[in-house]
């Protein structure tokens, strides 16, 4: 599934073509993905400005002229495309959604699986929509510290790992740049989660901005479905330091793998983690 980087590197792809466009034409091939789609979808977009494209979290957020908010999540497959004037091909059973623009750009909404989902709110009560309401700070905020992050901890006696993944404690982590943070910050998955504070919280919050600055800046990380919005891969794939790396030799450590058996691959609430036992702690 998409992460916070993916999500992002999206937003910014899509942002420019969007952004001061009227909705020319929105063409809604099925009722429905996850769930169902708004009734009049279509109506209550087409001919509308949009002002602002957002994230919060994992959502995508489209913002119009007249208060209305597109809220698009991307599912394990969903995926937009940017298609330039007279670029569109006819669409194919997996193409649920067009958005057309006034310059006759048109993004698509393309999603085999049907995982991902949009539904419409309203820029005056966003934050109380129940996709959104309880969402857990942003990680990449200026606001988001050490000390945020460890009174967000606080309390918690389950592993880190599984804390980090909990939406209501940090909005946008998933399993990939949990991984990666916590390697960088030297800190077990496995350890209790209230037990992160202080000069921990501060090097876990550094680790998990650094992380995922770096990751939107190689465009996400494409493993299966995921592409940009101009059809490119992403590459933070490349710079992964123990994710879906088991058995091989973590970058910082000097121990003989034939020995430690390298980075080690728990299952964590159902979820594999993979972490270096000899620097995490």
């Amino acid at each position: 599934m998409p992460e916070l980087p993916e999500v992002e590197t999206v937003r910014c792809g899509i942002a420019p073509h969007l952004e001061g466009h009227r909705l020319a034409h929105v063409a809604v091939r099925r009722k429905d993905l996850r769930r169902p789609l708004p009734e009049g979808l279509s109506a209550r977009l087409e001919g509308r400005t949009v002002v602002a494209v957002e994230r919060r979290a994992k959502y995508l957020l489209i913002r119009t002229d007249d208060g209305a908010v597109l809220i698009v999540h991307l599912g394990m497959s969903g995926r937009i495309t940017i298609l330039g004037p007279g670029k569109a091909p006819p669409p194919g059973p997996h193409d649920h959604v067009d958005l057309v623009t006034d310059a006759g750009v048109t993004l698509r909404y393309t999603d085999p699986r049907r995982f991902g989902l949009m539904d419409l709110g309203d820029a005056g009560s966003l934050g109380d929509h129940p996709l959104l309401a309880g969402l857990g700070p942003e990680p990449l905020d200026e606001a988001f510290t050490g000390r945020v992050l460890a009174d967000r901890l606080s309390g918690k006696n389950g592993p880190l790992k599984t804390a980090l993944l909990d939406q209501t404690v940090v909005a946008g982590l998933g399993n990939i740049y949990v991984c990666e943070a916590l390697y960088r910050a030297g800190l077990s998955p496995r350890r209790k989660a209230g037990t992160v504070r202080g000069a921990r919280g501060e090097r876990l919050a550094g680790a998990i901005r650094a992380v995922l600055d770096e990751a939107v800046a190689a465009g996400g990380s494409s493993l299966r479905d995921y592409r940009q919005a101009s059809g490119d891969l992403g590459y933070f794939q490349f710079s992964f330091a123990v994710y879906g790396r088991a058995g091989q030799a973590c970058p910082a450590c000097d121990c003989d793998v034939a020995k430690t058996g390298g980075i080690t691959r728990i299952v964590q609430s159902g979820r594999s983690t993979f972490f270096c036992a000899k620097r995490q702690r």
